[in-house]
């Protein structure tokens, strides 16, 4: 009796609720973020946006043999943790059928190489994902706005993928993004207007994971 009575109250709850418009408040919303194989189909059916961290690198930049060969500016790069993690977010990708369409990276070395070990397609490299070269303190409200936008975007041709850093998220997506590891996504789903919203976040690490499934 007791378990009809609270599944009639919980329906109860959700008609006013939705007569005051509150189902989209926060604590609500987060009850719904896609996990495990719904996440899975979702990715499989395209049109969701993925804005990741690049993976994990030393705040040092390389000197001498450390340096990849093709670190021609000496710039950050990853580290073993970070090349094993993205290449295999990029096989559990392909393992899962996941279709990739437009990728964006930031020009920062470190992003470049994650899309590069990962093996998404084609990417392009677009300065508003880029931090000016001075982490924290190198991102614009310019630059925000135009991640906003363009995750405001429906996805075409399968999901988007876009390459960036710590500070990008955190200003365009205070929200979401607070304790962001390295490598993490944030995936976003939308109505191709104003309805963004993100409905996951996936960890680097977690990846081959999903293709497990």
């Amino acid at each position: 009796m007791l378990q009809v009575m609270n599944a009639e109250n919980m329906k109860l709850c959700v008609r006013l609720l939705t007569a005051l418009g509150l189902l989209s408040h926060p604590w609500l919303s987060q009850a719904q973020e896609l996990s495990g194989g719904a996440l899975v189909k979702a990715l499989r059916q395209g049109g969701l946006v993925l804005v990741m961290r690049h993976a994990s690198s030393p705040r040092d930049v390389p000197g001498g043999p450390a340096a990849n060969a093709d670190n021609l500016k000496r710039e950050r790069q990853l580290d073993e943790k970070g090349r094993a993690s993205a290449a295999a977010m990029g096989k559990a990708l392909r393992a899962l059928k996941i279709p990739v369409g437009d990728v964006y990276t930031s020009p920062a070395y470190r992003a470049i190489e994650t899309a590069r070990l990962a093996e998404l397609p084609n990417p392009k490299i677009k300065s508003e994902l880029g931090d000016g070269g001075q982490s924290m303190q190198g991102v614009t409200e310019a630059q925000s706005a135009w991640l906003q936008k363009r995750v405001g975007e429906r996805a075409r041709g399968g999901n988007s993928i876009f390459v960036t850093h710590m500070p990008n998220m955190t200003a365009a997506f205070p929200r979401w993004s607070a304790g962001l590891a390295d490598g993490e996504t944030l995936v976003f789903g939308s109505d191709g207007k104003t309805g963004t919203t993100a409905v996951a976040r996936i960890k680097i690490e977690e990846w081959p994971g999903l293709a497990a499934l």
